[in-house]
């Protein structure tokens, strides 16, 4: 924002509440610049820590004590982010005017003002001697340099504490710490020390640990008089009930009390008992633009003599100046009092409701108040007594160890609502967001104390042999432990070949992957997580490898690190390079150095489905969409007869779009303002969102904003594996956000970030990353997870199985996140950066490139479209018949020995494919020769023809496959394996990628390249036609080549055109209804009698009571039986 037009924000005190709240301005504000900060503080030195006061008579020096060195002051000076004065009294604020006078004649101007003018130590001046030389507080700097200095010239007295609090025990340590007393008495009027935070036993406890440090306790005693000498000093006390005591100083540390007088003077609220300026819950006074936070506020007749109170006081108000634009403002609640220290070396904590169990509890989680109590009346209350509070304490006393511990809970034990501990504080910091959360616990409440049973580890993730672990071809794990452990299967490759395991939809790989790997590493065998065999580098080496050396194509990629340097890669290692690419250099997938190397959906920039058609998917950021849109969506499905469907990500799938029809679909929908939703693509996907304070009542943050923000800003980016996002508007999640890559959950403080979740065949619950972040600082945030995401994780590796296997898991991404251990935060959000400016729509380009346009044909020698597996109608809509049960296992490879004659035969021009030698895939195309569809390709200047028909599920798109092609066995040799993690890191990272997944893979027979069939990857030898990774299928196979000389044309060796569509012919082995056996959910149907979408039946009557005889019958009938049911016993 523009100097002119930034607010000035005024802050009158720099104590600890106040420098608290100008870093957290600082920090929400760094990139909008509303403001520009000045501070006033009375005192002369910088914001200290009030807290460590004990410690300055160790070193006496304050800047050891300075929250901030006086360099941070200046680093932000510049722009007039800040500027400070000390040792200036602000003695007049003009509201009207909104200005404030200083003591030294300043007259600051404001636009906002903030009070956090802190609190005065009392000094019992009704106490006669209170004004007697000797007589100290325990406050300031200036308080303690007096004591020290006075203390000096009594050495070998006594000194006395007035007052056994928190501040009582500090100063107590304080005088004991200045070795000049030769004995320091603490006085307290209770029966024991801290009754603010403890009860009796273990303030008595506290009692015998601070005696036993040399600290004499009186205990139940009142200072009535302080008795002086002719010198006006300190001579002793006379206690309330006479007795009297010797001293020469006296620190009193009873309390303190709101510095309100300049508030009140300006015709602020105060109250009146107690002091402190009245603020409302947004930290608001009754005055206009003045707000204040700290010991100086009174919030419900309220202060809060605390730093952690007035911490939170700053948070919600700094995040209410800055990030209320984009979030519901916050407001101030009842703050947590909790207290953890370390007081003359005792370790002393309280928690939550910590005297729930004297006081009655002060709230109750929401499901513990609502199970209703016995009341009794007001007789009853007089003859029975008050019932007993709704808590029951637990507790543990240790006399040896001088440790105590008292959690109070509910009655049913399902709560914990606070407690105190002294001696053990360990479990403080895990038991407070028990507390703060009201979540249900999950262990009995001795576990909190005593802890957990354990009758040996309880590995829940180790499963039987018999597990089936892919459905798709009812695989147990038994079947692959059993194969690698036999010798037949050394890779995933011979896993997939030999069991089928991961050639069905895939969704078993990762799981199969972890047992191969495992089975290996028992067996004393090397694991690697290489690409393939064209590559001795896993994903994320060959990412920075990419990187560093700047390289664009796979040719390049390959003769730096590749094993064969003049090699085309295979089916798994070119789609991998290609993300790579993609997400360094953010090239269109089409383009020409890149389009051979993506899979079918990235090639045609959509879902290749059963029939070969493909989906259409706009973009629908957030799920939020116009009516306009909706309308051209449903005239596009309308007029290209295609089936929609809602999806889970909140947008709407168009299913059928024939290949030669995209175009035209794609040009209507990008006109009508547009773009691709990349449900083809590994990378963002969507961002789901509920409509949080958009509209619903119970929302907490803009959840539809913020995702729209997300899901714009992370398009398009690809990356190891799709990701998901979701955006909650508060904790009822309807965005399910914490099962996606990355969620947030809005919350009173801005949104908890969570990441590493996902659905699928093995979901993963996403694990908190941050809490509590402003919606300014979620971006960077996510910039630097997905960035560091992208740079490490293996070849097709979602982020929940990266996160489970990065070294250290969720605390080491924090460090690398949130505390920029690495040093890589600031260039994982330039690369992000990068990316995100580079945006461009791959279909709004691709329907103006003429050579893009010329790709979506289904036969490139005639305009002609072929049906390639029946439709029928299902709930009103088209759709394809189901899959055949059983492959094609036909003897096709034999063909070319049984054909009764052939001829050579033009089927098309050699110029097609004009190029296809410098490209990494070669050319193909799909010819249709009478019935029969053939694929042909240029690999390397040499033709390839076989059928197009793939016989596992008779799908006619092999000439969309990615060609194959293994390393020779004169190819140089391997580099050395990846570094371990223990060992050393990836380039630039500093930390390993994703863990072992993989040995190279087989890639086939050398002397030929295949073709990877982008359904189910069964790869076709194009020379015998043999498949590598099925023995039972084969397809056929032709003699090609080009007459230049002649025609021009490409010639293939063909059988006569009736022979050929007998054999291959597309009407022959298209799917047609009924080859996969009775509807999967005929049998229901027939149960429930199942017709389609129901409507009312006749009779029914909406405003009368239901029959509810059938129902009743039935149970009478089963208990004149015996027993409590009278159905069917069902085994599932």
């Amino acid at each position: 924002m523009a100097v002119g037009s930034r607010k000035k924000l005024v802050v009158v005190g720099l104590g600890m509440v106040g420098i608290a709240f100008i870093e957290k301005v600082l920090k929400l504000d760094a990139r909008s610049r509303e403001y520009d900060i000045v501070v006033i503080g009375e005192e002369p030195h910088l914001a200290y820590n009030r807290v460590g006061l004990t410690s300055f008579f160790d070193h006496r020096k304050v800047e050891n004590l300075y929250l901030n060195p006086q360099d941070w002051y200046a680093s932000h000076a510049p722009e007039s982010k800040l500027g400070y004065h000390v040792n200036t009294l602000v003695t007049k604020i003009d509201s009207e005017n909104k200005n404030v006078a200083c003591s030294n004649g300043d007259i600051i101007s404001y636009d906002i003002l903030v009070l956090a003018t802190g609190s005065d130590a009392v000094l019992p001046r009704h106490t006669p001697g209170h004004d007697a030389k000797g007589v100290f507080v325990y406050r300031t700097i200036d308080d303690l340099e007096k004591l020290i200095a006075y203390g000096e010239t009594q050495k070998g007295t006594v000194g006395a504490v007035v007052g056994g609090g928190l501040l009582g025990l500090e100063a107590a340590k304080a005088m004991m710490d200045l070795q000049c007393f030769d004995k320091i008495k603490l006085i307290e009027r209770n029966r024991w020390v801290l009754s603010r935070q403890l009860d009796q036993d273990a303030g008595g406890l506290v009692v015998e640990k601070v005696t036993d440090l040399g600290v004499d306790i009186l205990l139940s005693k009142r200072v009535g008089k302080i008795i002086t000498d002719e010198n006006n000093s300190v001579a002793g006390v006379v206690f309330e009930d006479g007795e009297q005591m010797d001293c020469t100083t006296i620190c009193f540390a009873i309390g303190v009390r709101p510095r309100d007088s300049l508030a009140r003077s300006a015709g602020i609220k105060c109250a009146d008992r107690g002091g402190g300026i009245i603020v409302g819950d947004d930290l608001s006074t009754n005055i206009p633009d003045i707000y204040a936070i700290g010991e100086c506020a009174s919030w419900k007749n309220q202060t809060f003599g605390l730093i952690a109170p007035g911490v939170e006081m700053a948070d919600v108000l700094s995040f209410n100046l800055t990030q209320a634009k984009l979030h519901k403002p916050r407001v101030f609640k009842r703050p947590d009092l909790s207290t953890k220290l370390k007081l003359l070396g005792v370790d002393v904590a309280s928690f939550g409701d910590f005297f729930a169990d004297r006081d009655g509890p002060s709230s109750l989680p929401v499901r513990a108040a609502r199970k209703k109590t016995d009341e009794q009346s007001a007789v009853q209350a007089v003859v029975n007594g008050l019932p007993p509070p709704a808590v029951k304490a637990l507790t543990y006393k240790d006399p040896f160890q001088a440790v105590y511990k008292k959690y109070l809970f509910t009655p049913d034990g399902k709560y914990l609502l606070g407690g105190m501990m002294i001696g053990d504080t360990s479990d403080y910091i895990k038991l407070v967001p028990l507390v703060k959360n009201q979540k249900e616990l999950e262990v009995p409440p001795a576990q909190l104390i005593l802890g957990a049973k354990k009758d040996g580890d309880d590995d829940g993730a180790d499963l039987d042999d018999d597990t089936q672990i892919c459905s798709c071809h009812n695989v147990t794990k038994g079947d692959v432990v059993n194969t690698v452990k036999d010798g037949t299967c050394k890779t995933l490759g011979d896993i997939k070949a030999c069991t089928k395991a991961g050639t069905g939809c895939g969704g078993c790989m990762p799981l199969v992957t972890t047992i191969f790997n495992k089975t290996m590493t028992d067996m004393g065998a090397e694991v690697t997580n290489y690409l393939c065999s064209h590559f001795s580098y896993s994903r994320a080496d060959l990412y920075n490898i990419i990187m560093v050396k700047r390289l664009r194509t796979l040719g390049e990629v390959m003769r730096e690190a590749g094993n064969d340097g003049g090699s085309d890669g295979c089916e798994a290692c070119k789609p991998a390079v290609a993300s790579i690419l993609a997400s360094l250099w953010n090239r269109h997938v089409l383009s020409r150095d890149t389009h051979g190397l993506q899979d079918t959906n990235d090639r045609f920039l959509g879902n290749i489905q059963r029939n070969g058609t493909f989906s259409v998917v706009p973009r629908v950021s957030a799920g939020e969409i116009t009516p306009d849109k909706l309308i051209v969506i449903g005239e596009v499905a309308r007029d290209y007869n295609l089936y929609t469907k809602i999806t889970g990500g909140q947008r709407i799938d168009m299913f059928g779009a024939r290949k030669q029809d995209l175009l035209a679909i794609w040009t209507r929908l990008v006109d009508a303002g547009m773009e691709s939703g990349h449900a083809y693509a590994k990378s963002l996907r969507t961002v789901k969102s509920c409509v949080g304070t958009t509209w619903c009542r119970y929302g907490i943050g803009d959840s539809v904003g913020m995702a729209v923000r997300l899901e714009e800003r992370y398009k398009s980016i690809r990356s190891p594996h799709k990701i998901k996002g979701g955006v909650s508007g508060c904790v009822r999640e309807c965005a399910e956000a914490q099962n996606k890559d990355f969620g947030l959950i809005a919350t009173e403080k801005g949104f908890n970030i969570f990441v590493g979740g996902n659905g699928g065949a093995n979901p993963r619950h996403a694990e908190l990353l941050a809490k509590d972040v402003p919606p300014a600082e979620v971006v960077p945030i996510l910039d630097r997870y997905l960035m560091f995401y992208m740079r490490t994780a293996d070849k097709l590796q979602r982020t929940a199985r990266w996160l489970e296997a990065l070294p250290g898991g969720l605390a080491y991404l924090q460090d690398v996140v949130l505390r920029d251990r690495l040093g890589l935060a600031a260039s994982l959000e330039a690369q992000m950066q990068e990316l995100v400016d580079s945006f461009f729509d791959e279909w709004a380009e691709a329907v103006r490139d003429p050579a893009v346009a010329a790709r979506f044909r289904q036969f490139a020698n005639t305009d002609e479209g072929v049906d390639t597996v029946e439709v029928e109608q299902d709930r009103g809509q088209t759709r394809p018949v189901y899959w055949a049960k059983e492959p094609a296992a036909a003897d096709f490879k034999g063909l070319r020995q049984r054909w009764s004659a052939t001829a050579w035969q033009p089927v098309i021009e050699a110029s097609y494919f004009a190029g296809a030698d410098d490209t990494p895939n070669g050319i193909s195309a799909n010819i249709k020769r009478g019935d029969t569809q053939l694929a042909v390709w240029r690999v390397r200047g040499k033709y390839y023809a076989t059928q197009q028909m793939c016989p596992h599920k008779r799908a006619f798109v092999l000439s969309d496959g990615l060609i194959g092609q293994d390393v020779p066995s004169n190819a140089p040799p391997s580099p050395p394996p990846s570094p371990t993690p223990s060992s050393s890191s990836a380039p630039g990272e500093g930390a390993p990628a994703a863990a072992a997944t993989a040995t190279k893979e087989p890639c086939g027979d050398a002397k030929s390249p295949w073709v990877s069939c982008p359904y189910h990857k069964r790869n076709f030898d194009l020379t015998s036609g043999a498949c590598s990774n099925d023995g039972e299928l084969s397809i056929a196979t032709f003699e090609v080549e080009e007459r230049p000389g002649d025609d021009g044309m490409v010639y293939v060796k063909l059988p006569p055109v009736e022979e050929l569509d007998r054999e291959l012919g597309t009407a022959r082995w298209m799917v047609k209804k009924g080859e996969a056996g009775e509807a999967p959910f005929a049998e229901l149907d027939r149960k429930i009698d199942f017709r389609g979408h129901r409507a009312k039946k006749p009779g029914v009557r909406p405003m009368g009571d239901l029959a509810m005889r059938k129902p009743v019958q039935a149970m009478a009938a089963a208990a004149g039986a015996g027993g409590c049911g009278g159905g069917p016993a069902m085994d599932w």
